[in-house]
């Protein structure tokens, strides 16, 4: 009877040790290639390389120079045309709202953003030498917003949207530049970030590039007009519309074969904002989605929340009706992605009938959505859920035809109702209490989904377990 051989004897064993090592040595070093090829071709190319910024479109410009220049109110300092046009230019791409975490501070950072790899906190950007970008010069910080390298040649995270901002020409970079020369130098060094292992290694950035982001300056299509051309280069380029409007790749860079079909940011749904007439913006005006840019509110459409009532009060507002026409003309344009909604958010709800009659005289020992709304939400909004104060700028807005009652996910009405709205306009100063101290989460998601069977679409609905979840957002 003969002995099977085939199994490995012990002799094998050294040389199969052998080969994985000459394995993983030839895969190094492919990987070391790869990235020695990358590293010369970028040094090939030459950090004072420029592209054309030539551009057939009208150059952003301040049309209310009066306005403050920062979040504290200071006046710009004389700097002339440049300065204002910079001013102008850093609304545009809502400096302000990333690199502020305390308003006594406006510029100075140590805002956290929360990813899913860890905290990143932003940097001080007003003109101390110590601890902001004081001793910066005017090539270190064009290649921080075209390249996403900075000073010292580390890499950025993408928290910072230089995958948009490289798109921006030079002389708008350099605008930008002047403006944050003026502001009040502040010594303030925020706190480091705490990302995991390996995410806090700057250098792994190289592959994510290679991956995610295309350097290079925006080019006009020759075949649009040149207001469409400047729409696209500021909802591309500074005003990084995509950074909250598109969903992420599993390596969190955006998902360009559905841009602008929303995305859920820190708990917050960035809705869809293609031509799409159920699932986007396809049935809104142009005078509506305009309205909603400058002033937060489109009544019967949806009222500004969250994020995007942040980047109302220190952005879009301010822009010249010239440039929120170019962008409402670029956003026609995109193409129309379904997100599956039946009808659209905003056209759902009827008014409450008989809610308050019924309950009348009712002993309630359990938590009841109908209760919770009439003791907490019936004095601004009406019981019968239809506003007070119509379409005027300080209006409480009705709850039918609601975009956040009638999405598809109950998100942002349960954000709302925790975390309150604060948008301050030209037009109004908008304030909703935030709930989140008064309420539990079981009373949370009780009115939340009392509001969506009654004036929204009933098939979105929140858990106890989500609305926890919600609390815990920035």
């Amino acid at each position: 009877m003969m002995k099977n051989t085939s199994r490995v004897q012990p002799a094998d064993l050294p040389v199969q040790s052998i080969r994985r090592r000459r394995f993983r040595v030839a895969t190094l070093a492919a990987i070391f290639a790869l990235f020695a090829l990358y590293v010369a071709w970028h040094e090939a190319r030459g950090p004072g390389e420029r592209h054309n910024d030539a551009l057939p479109i009208t150059q952003a410009h301040a049309d209310d120079a009066s306005q403050p220049s920062n979040a504290s109110g200071t006046p710009a300092a004389a700097g002339g045309d440049l300065v204002k046009r910079g001013e102008y230019l850093a609304r545009v791409g809502d400096c302000v709202a990333c690199h502020t975490a305390d308003k006594s501070r406006p510029f100075a950072g140590g805002l956290p953003i929360n990813t899913p790899v860890g905290t990143i906190v932003t940097p001080n950007i007003t003109p101390d030498p110590d601890t902001g970008i004081g001793q910066w010069s005017d090539a270190d910080f064009l290649r921080a917003m075209h390249e996403g390298i900075g000073k010292s040649g580390e890499r950025l995270y993408p928290a910072f949207p230089y995958v948009e901002y490289t798109k921006v020409t030079d002389q708008d970079v350099m605008a930008i530049r002047a403006y944050l020369k003026t502001l009040t130098p502040i010594h303030y060094a925020p706190p480091g970030n705490t990302l995991k292992f390996p995410f806090n290694q700057r250098w792994l950035m190289v592959f994510w590039n290679l991956f995610n982001f295309n350097e290079g300056r925006f080019v006009p299509d020759p075949k649009q007009s040149a207001e469409w051309n400047r729409g696209a280069y500021l909802v591309e380029g500074l005003a990084h519309c995509e950074e909250c409007h598109t969903p992420r790749n599993f390596m969190q860079g955006l998902k360009t074969s559905s841009r602008f079909s929303g995305a859920v940011q820190a708990g917050w749904h960035a809705y869809n904002i293609t031509p799409d007439k159920n699932s986007g913006v396809g049935n809104w005006s142009d005078d509506e989605l305009a309205a909603y840019l400058s002033t937060g509110a489109a009544p019967g459409r949806a009222n500004a929340a969250g994020p995007m009532a942040e980047v109302v009060t220190d952005s879009t507002q301010y822009l010249t009706q010239e440039d929120v026409g170019s962008i409402v003309k670029y956003l026609r344009s995109l193409p129309p992605i379904s997100g599956g909604e039946s009808r659209p958010r905003d056209q759902w709800g009827n008014p409450a009938a008989d809610d308050v009659t019924t309950l009348r005289g009712t002993t309630v020992n359990a938590v009841n959505g109908a209760q919770l709304f009439i003791a907490n939400c019936a004095t601004c909004h009406n019981w019968t859920g239809q506003g007070i104060g119509a379409s005027a700028p300080g209006a409480y807005p009705s709850l039918i035809h609601n975009s956040a009652v009638g999405a598809s996910d109950a998100n942002n009405l349960a954000m709302v109702i925790l975390h309150g709205v604060t948008r301050t306009t030209k037009q109004a100063d908008v304030l909703m209490p935030a709930f989140g101290t008064e309420l539990t989460d079981d009373q949370v998601a009780a009115i939340t989904n009392y509001m969506t069977k009654q004036f929204g679409n009933p098939q979105s609905t929140v858990t106890v377990d989500q609305v926890a979840r919600l609390r815990t957002q920035q």
